[in-house]
C-alpha cells in the first residue's frame, strides 16, 4: 500500500495552526501511515511555512518567524522518525503527466501549473490517496482517478 500523497495546502495544516488543522491532524491520526514526501512537496512546503511570515504580519493569526522555524525543524523531525517517508520522483515522468493532465483539465477545471505538477506527482508514484484543502487540486486529483480526501 502506497503513502497518501499530500499538498502543500494540507502540509501547512498539519505544521502551522489554521481553519484545517483539526481536520488534517484527525486524518493522520487516523490513517496511522506515513506521509509520502518527494522533493516537490518538500521545496513547497517549506517555502509555504517561510510564506506564511510574510503573508499573515499584522493579523491577529500572524504566523512568527519563530512559529516558522519551529514548523521547519518539525518536519524535519518527522522526516527523521518516518512519520514522512522520502519519495523518490521521477521529473521526466512527473513532466510528461503534468502536461497530460494540463491537456484534458486546464480549460474545464482552471487548473495551476502547481496543482498539475502534485497531482501528477501523486499519480507518478503510484499513491492512491490525494490529502488536500485546495478545490482545483482536489477536482482535477478526482478527474484524474485518485481518492480524495478530507
Amino acid at each position: 500500500m502506497s503513502s497518501p500523497y499530500a499538498d502543500a495546502s494540507f502540509l501547512v495544516s498539519l505544521y502551522l495552526r489554521d481553519s484545517n488543522s483539526a481536520a488534517a491532524v484527525a486524518l493522520v491520526q487516523k490513517a496511522r501511515r506515513a506521509l509520502a514526501l518527494t522533493s516537490l512537496q518538500r521545496h513547497e512546503l517549506r517555502n509555504a511555512l517561510r510564506l506564511a511570515v510574510f503573508r499573515t504580519k499584522g493579523t491577529p493569526a500572524a504566523v512568527t518567524e519563530l512559529d516558522a522555524r519551529n514548523a521547519l525543524a518539525q518536519v524535519d523531525t518527522d522526516l527523521s522518525s518516518g512519520n514522512l517517508v522520502e519519495v523518490s520522483l521521477p521529473w521526466s515522468d512527473t513532466m510528461a503527466e503534468a502536461e497530460r493532465l494540463g491537456r484534458a483539465y486546464t480549460m474545464t477545471l482552471g487548473v495551476r501549473g502547481m496543482d498539475l505538477l502534485n497531482v501528477a506527482a501523486a499519480l507518478t508514484t503510484k499513491a492512491q490517496t490525494f490529502l488536500t484543502f485546495d478545490g482545483r487540486q482536489r477536482a482535477v486529483a478526482q478527474a484524474a482517478g485518485l481518492q480524495v480526501r478530507p
